[in-house]
Formats: structure tokens, C-alpha cells, sequence
């Protein structure tokens, strides 16, 4: 007959007990003497290593990365006349002076416009010489005007000197006497006509 073993299940139980709690003490005094290892110096390849004497001054660091730059204002540049853009030479991003050519348009109405401004041009020069060379014969013809009416006064002044001796000795008619004072007179005035316009014909 079998006599049944009492306390054996206690004694398991114990026994499982005490390795579970030897088995999380040694964990925590693993963990606990890892945490307190100094960290080992990595070791690198000496081709990618200088060596030199540490020294003073400015650190340069560059770094690259990819992407694309995005202007922080825009300033938009409105063309005043319709057209089509022929050419563009400068593109965003690029920088420019304050005589830089960004783009050429072309516009046909703008081309006629610039053409039927070009001709009027040309017909108001070729008129203006036309006027100036009329100008000139007209100052010429008034010049020669002028020099023939102060000849003929010239020439009535003498005639008129010599009547007054004749006259004083009674050598000339009265009447004769009288025309050529008043010949005189009249050139005289149509000279100082001539005289302006001559002077005024210079001035303009």
C-alpha cells in the first residue's frame, strides 16, 4: 500500500519561488553593472582620419541639401503694351542688373504704330527742309529788296541835296525841286520799312 508524500507540492513551489527571484535579482545586477560600463571608443579607419594640432579661429561648416529656393518677395513686372513674348533670357532666380534685358516681346500693332510714327517723322524733316530753303530765298530776295531800296534812297537824297543849291540859286524848278523832296521822303520811310523787315526776317 502506498503512503502518500505530504509537503512535496509546498516544496515545489518554494523551490520555482526562489529561482524566479534569483533570476530577476541577477537581471537587475546585470542591468544595474551595464548602466555603469564607460562606453568604448569606436574605432574608425585612419585614411579618413587628420590628424593635426587643435587651433583657434572660425569653424567653417557647409552643409548640401536638396530642394528648391522660393523667392521671399515677387515683384511682378507688367509689360504697358500688348504683345508676344519672342524670347525669354533671364529665368527666375537669376541675378539681374538694373539695365538687364529679362525678355523680348514683339507686337504688331505696336510695330505699325512705331512705322506710321517713323514716316510722319520723315515727311516733317523733309518739309522742314523744304521751309528752311524757302526761308533762306525769301531772306535773300529781302536782302536784295532791301540794298535796292536804300540805293534808290541813296540816290534820292543826292538829287534832293543838289536841288536844294540849285534852288537857292533859282537854277531848277519848283516843282521839280518839290518832287524830289518828296521822293526822298518816300524812299526814305520805305527804307526804314525794308530795314525792319529785314531784321525781323534774321531774328526768325
Amino acid at each position: 500500500m502506498d503512503v502518500p508524500r505530504t509537503g512535496v507540492a509546498a516544496k515545489k513551489r518554494k523551490r520555482r519561488i526562489m529561482i524566479i527571484a534569483a533570476s530577476v535579482l541577477g537581471l537587475i545586477l546585470a542591468t544595474i553593472a551595464i548602466s555603469r560600463l564607460k562606453p568604448a571608443v569606436p574605432s574608425v579607419d585612419r585614411s579618413t582620419v587628420w590628424v593635426d594640432t587643435v587651433k583657434r579661429g572660425p569653424m567653417v561648416r557647409q552643409v548640401r541639401g536638396l530642394g528648391t529656393l522660393i523667392p521671399e518677395d515677387i515683384r511682378w513686372i507688367p509689360a504697358n503694351t500688348e504683345g508676344r513674348v519672342e524670347k525669354i533670357n533671364i529665368w527666375p532666380g537669376t541675378h539681374v542688373e538694373a539695365d538687364s534685358v529679362i525678355l523680348e516681346m514683339t507686337s504688331p500693332e505696336l510695330e505699325q504704330t512705331a512705322h506710321d510714327a517713323q514716316s510722319k517723322a520723315t515727311a516733317a524733316e523733309a518739309e522742314l527742309t523744304t521751309l528752311r530753303a524757302t526761308l533762306q530765298r525769301e531772306l535773300l530776295d529781302q536782302e536784295a529788296t532791301t540794298a535796292k531800296v536804300k540805293s534808290d534812297y541813296e540816290q534820292a537824297k543826292m538829287e534832293r541835296e543838289t536841288n536844294d543849291q540849285l534852288a537857292k540859286n533859282g537854277l531848277v524848278a519848283e516843282l521839280q525841286y518839290k518832287t524830289s523832296k518828296v521822293k526822298e521822303a518816300e524812299l526814305a520811310n520805305r527804307n526804314e520799312i525794308e530795314q525792319k523787315r529785314l531784321q525781323f526776317a534774321h531774328e526768325s
